[in-house]
């Protein structure tokens, strides 16, 4: 895509995110002829994981193999890709959408679906990240069953009640399961009900994980506390904190959540800027892979029912609508 192209044309629907949630998004509006342009920055949130679970069809598919064989779907279908980043936007008086690439060209659209999902913020603990998506994970329905009877541990985190609920939930898959509550608030009824289902909980703060003296890198996990005590495991589980990148929907006026905080969408995805949908996990951090999809397809159909509503009225006022945009 050229500089012209970006900043002469007016599509009907541009995408920020071409994950899950924005390729389903993007595939719909192709094949409803609505000539969509996804904007991707390329750094997909599971992209350090070796494969991805819990999609029909796709069990153990590695995370670039998926992303690769959705952007060849959506260019079958006339879809167009574009790898930029997107530093700004905004609504124009005419009530379309002008969005500023970070190479400062522009691109200009009648409907937005923000995609951009989120970065998980993991715990300041030295080791930790290294590890991320090979021996440290944060969700059990997606990596748990790859662990299934192997010695696992929890790090308590700032999402207190995520890690509390993950040290419950992981003892399903293994007898042998550790929560270091790292210094985090665990109520004496929470304690007795994890003891009593068969959690070990171990006090004090985390110092550093890393690989136990006399194993090979990756075959188990070190975990060290400030009270001198340490224990080996095979797998981490931790609840990172999430970070939505839903600037753009700020500079759109996307209104949040008072409880949650996050961008507010409804059940179609729709926000409260007529014209401006979100899908993924930028406004549902808890989405799976399987379940960003769904999100996409369920923005991009009512999208497309928008678009129309708008052709139609067009038509009525006597000005030539487009049907399929510029396909």
């Amino acid at each position: 895509m050229d500089a012209a192209t970006a900043a002469g044309s007016i599509r009907d629907a541009v995408v920020v995110g071409g994950g899950a949630a924005g390729l389903a998004a993007g595939i719909v509006l192709a094949r409803a002829r609505f000539a969509p342009l996804i904007v991707d920055g390329g750094a997909p949130r599971n992209g350090p994981a070796d494969r991805m679970h819990g999609y029909p069809t796709r069990d153990g598919m590695a995370p670039g193999e998926f992303v690769a064989s959705g952007q060849s779907e959506f260019g079958r279908y006339g879809g167009t890709l574009l790898r930029a980043s997107v530093a700004g936007a905004r609504r124009t008086a005419d009530g379309t959408f002008e969005l500023r690439l970070g190479d400062q060209r522009t691109v200009r659209a009648r409907s937005v679906l923000v995609a951009t999902g989120l970065t998980d913020e993991l715990p300041d603990i030295p080791g930790l990240s290294e590890r991320w998506a090979s021996q440290v994970h944060h969700c059990p329905h997606c990596h748990g069953h790859e662990v299934r009877g192997r010695s696992l541990a929890v790090l308590g985190g700032p999402m207190a009640a995520v890690s509390v609920h993950l040290a419950a939930l992981l003892r399903r898959y293994s007898p042998t399961v550790a929560f270091c509550v790292n210094g985090i608030e665990v109520a004496a009824a929470e304690r007795q009900r994890l003891t009593a289902y068969g959690v070990r909980l171990v006090d004090g703060r985390v110092t550093r994980v890393g690989s136990p003296a006399g194993t090979r890198e990756g075959d188990a996990v070190g975990i060290e506390l400030d009270n001198g005590e340490s224990l080996v495991c095979e797998a981490v589980f931790v609840a990172p904190r999430p970070a939505p990148h839903d600037a753009i929907l700020a500079m759109l006026g996307a209104g949040r959540d008072p409880v949650s905080g996050l961008v507010a969408v409804d059940a179609q995805g729709a926000t409260g800027v007529p014209g401006v949908w979100a899908a993924g996990n930028v406004v549902n951090p808890r989405a799976q892979v399987v379940t960003a999809a769904g999100a996409g397809s369920t923005a991009a159909v009512n999208m497309s029912a928008w678009l129309l509503e708008r052709e139609l009225s067009a038509a009525v006022r006597g000005e030539q609508p487009v049907p399929g945009g510029a396909l």
